[in-house]
């Protein structure tokens, strides 16, 4: 996704930009997966967001100057945290990041999936829009997931020694469940694909833009001023 050599032009663009509601308030959609371990679009300092999304070093640890700091996946020392993987809250509800359209993109603004096809079809995940890509349409959510494919980019090579070997394929990642080779700050986060995913590749979904729980803001620092929720009536 989008943390890359074209940054600095991409980041000028955005500073200008309104980040609320941009992927629309409801819809249909379609998901996929990634992990490439580069700085969020959203870490950058940007119109409409009080906070961007916080980022770690090389060694996983937060960056007091992950606004400014360049993107691994540039040279820099920029990094996506380990902390901003998916997690179970029960059987039924997760909550995760994602990387919506960088067309139109929503730093920061978070989305109620509610799965509508194969056997997770009915559960239900909070995601926040933490990064974007050129690569991602306009009602589809990329799921940030350790083990799910580089995307485009690949900083996990630099920050965790990464190898196809166990992380898989570019798009899409390992076709088994090759986790526990993993680094352990990571192992959770790509487990979640095999256990509360049930290991479904790709299900489509219908989504709302809702208010942000407290838990992913806590882990991501990502909000947005003035933001609330669209009505339900």
């Amino acid at each position: 996704m989008a943390s890359f050599a074209r940054i600095a032009a991409l980041a000028a663009i955005l500073a200008s930009t309104s980040f609320v509601a941009a992927v629309g308030t409801s819809g249909s959609g379609t998901t996929t997966r990634y992990w490439d371990c580069c700085k969020p679009s959203c870490a950058w300092s940007m119109s409409g967001i009080t906070s961007p999304v916080k980022t770690c070093d090389i060694n996983d640890k937060p960056l007091a100057d992950g606004v400014t700091a360049q993107s691994g996946c540039n040279g820099g020392t920029s990094f996506t945290c380990s902390s901003q993987s998916p997690w179970a809250v029960n059987d039924k509800l997760a909550y995760g990041f994602a990387a919506v359209t960088a067309s139109n993109p929503a730093c920061c603004s978070c989305y109620k999936l509610t799965f509508t096809s194969s056997s997770i079809k009915g559960k239900t995940m909070i995601v926040q829009a933490t990064n974007t890509g050129n690569d991602v349409s306009g009602t589809q959510f990329d799921l940030a997931m350790p083990g799910g494919g580089f995307g485009q980019f690949d900083g996990c090579s630099k920050e965790w020694k990464a190898n196809s070997a166990v992380w898989g394929a570019q798009y899409g990642g390992s076709n088994t469940n090759q986790c526990s080779s993993f680094p352990a700050a990571l192992r959770p986060g790509c487990n979640f694909r095999w256990d509360w995913m049930e290991g479904q590749s790709n299900p489509t979904v219908n989504y709302e833009q809702v208010t942000c729980p407290a838990e992913l803001v806590a882990k991501s620092g990502c909000s947005v001023s003035g933001y609330s929720a669209p009505s339900s009536s």
